[in-house]
């Protein structure tokens, strides 16, 4: 069985559409630079009214991912 460390980083995703988009959106632009994503965990969801509709989400999660080994 292998061992393996892991780092985590606070992200902020944000989307007009939904809160699982905002999610996505994060992830994705996370894997552009951090390599070895394994897991997230969602912290805070928060959203913006406009007119009495929900017109933005923006959503706080922690994304961990395994340290490289050589």
């Amino acid at each position: 069985m292998s061992n393996h460390t892991y780092k985590k980083v606070e992200l902020v995703g944000s989307s007009t559409t939904s809160i699982e988009d905002a999610i996505n959106n994060a992830i994705a632009e996370a894997n552009k630079s951090l390599k070895l994503l394994e897991w997230f965990e969602v912290t805070e969801t928060r959203g913006h009214i406009e007119n009495g509709k929900v017109a933005h989400y923006q959503v706080t999660l922690k994304v961990g991912f395994r340290i490289a080994t050589s």
